[in-house]
C-alpha cells in the first residue's frame, strides 16, 4: 500500500534525527503538546463530536462510547501524562554496566530507541497521545493506525501535536498517522518490515489475535483484560464491595476493569446479596454459577464462554469457590494474565496468591483499575503487555528502547 510505503520510509529516515535530538529539546516538545492540546481542546471535542454521532448511528453504544469519549477533564488527563513523561528521567544514552576484560577491552550495554514503531489501535483516541509522548522521550518514530470510529478525533491531535514538533525544531513526520482506515491498511501494515521494528496492537480480542497471527513485524501482544477479583474468607466486607465496585464501574469498557467475581464459599451467602445489589444498582448484569443463582434471585445462569469473556461492558460473572487454591486454578485457567486481585486479611493467602497466579498485575486489597502506566507513575503507556518476552505490564519509557554493546579498545586483534 502506498501510503504505508511513503510514511515508512519518511519515519525511517528521520529516526537519526530524533537519535540526536538533546532530553531538553524532548522535553521541550512535550510541554508544548500538552499546553497546546488544553489550548485547543474545544476543536479536539467537536471532532470527537463527529466520531461519538457516527458510532452512534452505527449501532456502537455504552462502554464503547465512553471509551471512544474525549472531554476537557481527559484531554487535561492526556495532557499531564505528556507533562509526567518530560519530567523522567531519559533513558536514551544510559550505559546500564561496563566492564573491562582480561585482554584490555572495555564493553558497556547501552540503552538507545528501538527505531520505528507502529501502533494498530480501535477507539481509543487517548492512545494517540500517549503513544506519541513515550516515543519522543525515548527517540523513536511512530507510525499510527487507529480505527475509523476515532478518525476525526486522532487527525485533530495528531494535527496539535505535528505542529508542536515543528515548532519545537524537530521533524514532524516523528508522528504520523495512517489515513486509509481500511482492513487492507492494517494487514499491509503487519507486513511492513522494510521499516517498522515492532509493532504494537490496542484493543480487543478479534484485533490482536489478527494481528499476531498475520503479522511479520515483530509483534508486542498487549492482551485482553479478563480481570478477576478474589473475595477471600477473611475479606473486610466493606471493602471487598467498594474495590469490586470501583473496579467493574468506574469505566466498564477498559481493560483493566473487572469482568469475575469470585467469592469464597464461607461468606459467600452473608456478603453476596449486599455486594450483587450494589453492583445491579450500578446497572451491573450478574451472571453467576449454579450456587450463586440460588443466592442471588436476579442472577442469569453463567456459560462456560462467559468465565472466558471479557464483557467490557455492564456485565459479570460470578463464581462460588471453596479455597484461595480453587480461586487460583480458576483464574490461571480463564484468566487472561493481565490483572487479577484478592481481597484478604490473611498474609498467608495474600502471598500464596500474588506468587501463583500467573499475571501481568497481581493485587493485594486493591483495584485492577490501577493497572496502568499513569497510575504506576510512568507519565502514560503504549500498551499494557500480556506476554513476557521483552515487556510484561504497563510499558513505559524502558520497555520501548533495546540496547547495543559498546566496546573501547586499544588495537586488540583476536588470535
Amino acid at each position: 500500500m502506498q501510503e504505508l510505503q511513503v510514511k515508512g520510509k519518511k519515519a525511517k529516515d528521520i529516526c537519526i534525527h530524533l537519535l540526536r535530538a538533546s532530553s531538553k529539546m524532548k522535553d521541550e516538545v512535550l510541554c508544548v503538546s500538552a499546553k497546546n492540546l488544553r489550548k485547543y481542546n474545544d476543536e479536539i471535542i467537536k471532532e470527537n463530536e463527529k466520531d461519538i454521532k457516527a458510532a452512534i448511528s452505527a449501532g456502537i453504544k455504552g462502554a464503547l462510547i465512553d471509551r471512544l469519549s474525549l472531554t476537557r477533564e481527559r484531554i487535561s488527563l492526556i495532557a499531564e501524562g505528556l507533562e509526567q513523561i518530560a519530567s523522567l528521567e531519559d533513558p536514551i544514552g544510559e550505559v546500564e554496566s561496563m566492564w573491562k576484560r582480561p585482554n584490555g577491552l572495555i564493553i558497556g550495554k547501552k540503552r538507545v530507541p528501538i527505531g520505528v514503531i507502529g501502533i494498530i489501535y480501535e477507539a481509543r483516541p487517548n492512545v494517540t497521545a500517549d503513544v506519541f509522548g513515550l516515543c519522543i522521550k525515548t527517540g523513536n518514530a511512530a507510525i499510527l493506525r487507529g480505527g475509523k470510529e476515532a478518525f476525526n478525533s486522532n487527525k485533530a491531535i495528531v494535527n496539535i501535536l505535528r505542529e508542536s514538533l515543528s515548532s519545537c525544531g524537530l521533524p514532524t513526520d516523528a508522528l504520523q498517522l495512517v489515513e486509509d482506515t481500511s482492513r487492507e491498511s492494517a494487514l499491509a501494515m503487519m507486513k511492513l518490515n522494510e521499516y517498522l521494528d515492532i509493532l504494537i496492537p490496542r484493543g480487543g480480542a478479534g484485533l490482536i489475535k489478527t494481528v499476531v497471527e498475520n503479522s511479520t513485524v515483530p509483534v508486542i501482544e498487549t492482551g485482553i483484560g479478563n480481570c478477576h477479583i478474589f473475595i477471600d474468607e477473611s475479606a473486610d466486607a466493606s471493602m471487598a464491595e467498594k474495590i469490586i465496585i470501583n473496579a467493574k464501574t468506574q469505566r466498564p469498557g477498559v481493560c483493566n476493569a473487572a469482568e469475575s467475581l469470585l467469592i469464597h464459599s464461607a461468606i459467600a451467602a452473608k456478603y453476596l446479596p449486599g455486594i450483587c445489589g450494589a453492583l445491579r444498582d450500578k446497572g451491573v448484569e450478574i451472571r453467576g454459577d449454579e450456587k450463586v443463582c440460588s443466592i442471588i434471585s436476579f442472577a442469569k445462569p453463567a456459560t462456560e464462554e462467559d468465565w472466558f469473556t471479557e464483557f467490557l461492558d455492564l456485565i459479570i460473572s460470578v463464581k462460588i469457590v471453596d479455597s484461595v487454591d480453587e480461586a487460583i486454578v480458576h483464574i490461571n485457567k480463564y484468566g487472561s494474565k493481565h490483572s487479577e486481585s484478592i481481597i484478604t486479611e490473611n498474609y498467608t493467602n495474600s502471598q500464596k496468591f500474588l506468587e501463583e497466579i500467573d499475571a501481568a498485575a497481581v493485587y493485594v486489597n486493591a483495584s485492577t483499575r490501577f493497572t496502568d502506566g499513569f497510575m504506576f507513575g510512568f507519565g502514560a503507556e503504549i500498551g499494557i503487555s500480556t506476554q513476557k518476552l521483552h515487556a510484561r505490564g504497563p510499558m513505559g519509557l524502558k520497555e520501548l528502547t533495546t540496547s547495543k554493546y559498546i566496546i573501547y579498545g586499544s588495537g586488540q586483534i583476536r588470535n
